[in-house]
């Protein structure tokens, strides 16, 4: 792949907080416009690669660029050409739906930012929900909302960490749309997570993430193959990711 082909390339990242390894040599690449899952249990350390990843903190070796910037050594570059959601929607609760992303819009110095507002809230289905201060909101409608808040500067890439835990099916459906939407119109997304059936529904490509190091990566199609084959009793069962999740994991704890 060329540089332009790259959104992120990570070689031999680790981190370590005090005498304990979190990340022991960390390598992955992310194309441009893709939708990348990094799949791990709590305390894998996906979202110590995130902060690594946004310039939240420095790892303490390895390799590591965005939108072609070194994290360390350009690290304001690299925060203009992303966006990052967090695991806990960060709206202004006191504020409307709109007062949040006209906000937003004034702090990326914007031009004409209830214009701004007005097309998000409409593209993530909030425009009658607008003039409501976002503490009235559901779980479902404040997610939307901290991702539409997250897109108003219209950067190349976002960082979703665990964007749907706590929500309900229903909502939780609206996010992967949103996601996919995103993808289509080229936004590269990074996506970390603990449910499967939605790395199964978004994810180009998956890494699993195992007591700081990435056990293995690829297609879903990819995974699969690592799956011992299916046994022909009346018909073939294909894997679901979570077996071959489970598999994986387990053939690690064994060496």
């Amino acid at each position: 792949m060329t540089q332009n082909e790259i959104a992120i390339s990570v070689k031999g990242l680790k981190k370590s907080y005090k005498n304990v390894r979190v990340l022991t040599g960390v390598d992955f690449e992310v194309r441009t416009g893709s939708i990348f899952a990094l799949l791990g249990s709590n305390g894998a350390g996906k979202t110590t690669i995130v902060k690594v990843l946004a310039t939240l903190l420095k790892q303490d070796s390895g390799d590591v660029t965005v939108n072609g910037f070194d994290v360390l050594s350009k690290p304001e570059n690299v925060r203009q050409s992303i966006s990052l959601t967090g695991q806990s929607a960060a709206v202004d609760e006191v504020l409307t739906g709109r007062e949040n992303l006209i906000m937003i819009a004034r702090l990326w110095h914007l031009k004409h930012p209830p214009q701004v507002a007005d097309d998000l809230l409409k593209r993530f289905g909030l425009t009658d929900a607008a003039d409501r201060r976002a503490s009235t909101y559901s779980g479902g409608m404040r997610r939307r909302l901290d991702i539409a808040m997250s897109l108003v500067g219209r950067s190349p890439l976002i960082f979703l960490d665990e964007p749907t835990t706590g929500l309900d099916p229903e909502a939780r459906i609206e996010v992967w749309k949103i996601i996919k939407e995103l993808a289509g119109s080229g936004t590269t997304v990074f996506l970390t997570t603990q449910y499967l059936e939605e790395v199964e529904q978004l994810a180009d490509r998956i890494a699993i993430l195992h007591k700081g190091e990435i056990i293995v990566s690829g297609t879903l199609a990819e995974l699969k193959k690592l799956f011992p084959p299916a046994q022909v009793e009346y018909i073939e069962k294909q894997p679901t990711l979570e077996e071959i999740f489970l598999a994986i994991i387990g053939k690690k704890k064994e060496k």
